[in-house]
């Protein structure tokens, strides 16, 4: 076969054609490589992160368990006890309430609330198994089954003397750290573990020297704050220093508090038989 200029021609610009798409599929390839290489470098760094990131926060949270565990410590005794609680409340343009209620408790899954002032109220009882809470009342013959959230007087609701620890009911955080009087103070979250506690979510101040609670903001489902306390006069309690004060001021309504005032704190052995509701049956007539 001879080959005619014209074929030669054809030839020689199908080799050139080839050469140039041979020389650039390195180039071709390096450019789709390079894609996957960033692809794959940046999983691997997500892979080495999360486990750095996971015991960070492991860390955070035993830290934030930790501060909780020790500022309820310093609130309550972790054994059973008994303490006389005066609340006042004050609202404009209305006459001072004043009732008095008397607490047992031993830990945080037993409870009972017994109402010693005024005489009309006497002889009501609030019981708290758990986060199950009934009321007893003379005049009837049945128990009531009522919400921790539910409002027992004034800015206190039934959970704030029934369940008043946060350990247990609500998953800590380290939200911040503030400045306040040249003190430091750890800002807790605490998110209730269900709907069956007493807020939705709490801000806790707490000494990060010594441990001491400062305030706390409450907050409903909606997010919205609720009421503001403030724990102050830290004097000998119960055999430890303890705030023996509580002021809670209503956050949606202004002029609106309550003042709790705890007082002849006893650490002693409580027996489970008064935890009963057959007992309190009894006990309440």
């Amino acid at each position: 076969m001879v080959m005619t200029p014209s074929d030669s021609h054809s030839v020689n610009r199908f080799l050139h054609f080839n050469t140039q798409r041979t020389e650039a599929t390195p180039h071709v390839l390096h450019f789709r490589l390079k894609p996957l290489l960033v692809v794959f470098i940046a999983l691997l760094l997500l892979f080495l992160y999360k486990p750095a990131q996971a015991a960070e926060n492991t860390g955070e949270d035993n830290i934030a368990r930790e501060t909780l565990t020790r500022a309820d410590r310093i609130r309550f005794p972790d054994e059973g006890f008994q303490v006389d609680v005066t609340i006042t409340t004050t609202e404009p343009d209305t006459a001072e309430d004043v009732r008095t209620y008397r607490i047992l408790s031993k830990g945080n899954s037993h409870t009972l609330v017994q109402t010693t002032a005024p005489a009309i109220d006497r002889g009501q009882i609030l019981l708290m198994r758990d986060r199950d809470l009934w009321a007893f009342l003379p005049n009837l013959s049945q128990p009531i089954r009522l919400p921790l959230s539910q409002k027992l007087t004034g800015q206190v609701a039934n959970g704030d003397l029934a369940r008043a620890n946060f350990t247990g009911d609500y998953n800590p955080k380290i939200l911040r750290s503030e400045k306040i009087n040249d003190e430091s103070y750890q800002v807790l979250q605490l998110d209730a573990v269900d709907n069956s506690v007493t807020y939705r979510k709490v801000l806790f101040w707490v000494n990060a020297k010594n441990n001491r609670p400062y305030k706390a903001e409450f907050y409903a489902l909606s997010g919205r704050l609720l009421k503001t306390g403030y724990y102050q006069e830290f004097l000998p309690l119960g055999g430890e220093t303890r705030p023996t004060k509580l002021i809670i001021e209503d956050s949606l309504r202004r002029g609106r508090r309550s003042v709790l005032e705890y007082n002849n704190m006893v650490v002693r052995d409580l027996p489970d038989k008064i935890f009963t509701k057959d007992y309190l049956k009894k006990l309440s007539r």
